[in-house]
């Protein structure tokens, strides 16, 4: 994700600043839905292959109808994402192509801006849960394993190979000889399907309370020749009685922990079923735990949003702690403790604005 914020005005009584800061705001929101458009129809990949183009020939040539392609080129154009001209000829400039297309180095930021459609979808349930209390479960969510799913291809799946997997010393040469893994909470699996094929003497399970990912997971691996790999449906709320003891070298959670219905039992089952001399290694969100703290965080506001509207949601869903996305640093090293590990080391990134990477041993 890009590394900006709108500044918001100095005081609440300036009303001018607000009006000012509120107008950007909504065309930004609208611009996500547009930009999530742009994605998902291949709008902006179709835009990156051609030069100047009116609506009617990049419509024929994305095989899309040209009215809906020319209002959506309006919003677009107005937003500062494209360009036009006097003649009503649009171009993607190379400057923004490579943060909205496929074939790009950078990470494609169009997969971002579909978590605000995702979440939008389920308003309705949430405002019902602001009344009542409970949250919306899984179920609820259209897409929401799809988003996650490119969102971690980028964040994840690009990086284990060259950065997440070195910051734990020896295990790529371990992975390579062969040991056993697991993953907690594992979507649609894509962070297993990867190392699965990068390193066949090991073997890989993934657990996930999703049918819909597990489904789309287990799919994958077939249609890949994956034998090495496993992915099972589980409710991990009982994991600290039900995991396997000391029977993996080396368990995952990306992004996991916090949806959680029973953190602390899932902690504790990693504990469990890691062998002595294993390594957990835990992908979750970059923050504090205090909101005063967290008024530089470069995401914040998108942060808190994800975790009010599906993080929190689906936990207290499930009768859960309803940790959130911004549980922080504090609490989760507070958790880890608890479960009784002892050696905690927290890395960050540079491509992951988002994550803290947390190294943990019993």
């Amino acid at each position: 994700m890009c590394n900006t914020a709108i500044t918001m005005p100095q005081t609440a009584s300036d009303k001018t600043g607000f009006d000012e800061w509120f107008v950007t705001a909504l065309n930004s929101g609208a611009l996500m839905l547009m930009i999530s458009i742009g994605h998902r129809t291949g709008l902006f990949d179709t835009m990156n292959e051609m030069d100047w183009t009116d609506s009617a020939r990049l419509a024929k040539q994305a095989g899309l109808n040209e009215r809906y392609v020319r209002e959506w080129l309006g919003a677009v154009a107005t937003g500062g994402v494209v360009e036009v001209d006097e003649n009503g000829r649009y171009r993607l400039p190379e400057n923004r192509a490579q943060f909205l297309t496929r074939n790009t180095e950078l990470d494609n930021l169009g997969v971002m801006a579909q978590y605000i459609s995702v979440l939008g979808s389920v308003e309705d349930d949430i405002v019902e849960c602001f009344h009542n209390g409970g949250g919306v479960p899984y179920g609820k969510y259209d897409r929401f394993h799809e988003v996650m799913a490119e969102d971690s291809g980028m964040t994840v799946v690009d990086a284990l190979e060259d950065h997440i997997l070195p910051l734990i010393p020896g295990l790529t040469e371990k992975l390579q000889s062969g040991i056993s893994v697991l993953d907690v909470g594992c979507g649609r699996g894509r962070a297993m399907l990867k190392m699965a094929g990068l390193f066949p003497k090991s073997t890989f399970k993934g657990l996930d309370l999703s049918e819909e990912a597990i489904s789309w997971a287990s799919a994958e691996a077939k249609e890949r020749g994956l034998e090495n790999v496993d992915f099972v449906i589980r409710d991990a709320s009982d994991f600290d009685q039900t995991a396997e003891p000391e029977a993996y070298d080396f368990v995952t959670t990306f992004d996991a922990v916090h949806d959680q219905a029973k953190p602390q039992s899932v902690l504790k089952g990693i504990n469990r079923t890691l062998k002595p001399a294993g390594t957990y290694l835990m992908q979750d969100i970059y923050s504090t735990g205090h909101v005063h703290e967290n008024m530089d965080h470069p995401l914040g506001p998108a942060l808190y949003t994800v975790s009010c509207m599906h993080c929190m949601s689906v936990s207290l869903a499930q009768d859960g702690e309803g940790l959130g996305a911004m549980w922080g640093r504090e609490k989760a090293q507070e958790l880890l403790q608890q479960a009784g590990f002892e050696k905690i080391e927290i890395h960050q990134l540079d491509h992951d604005i988002q994550n803290d990477y947390y190294v943990i041993k019993k």
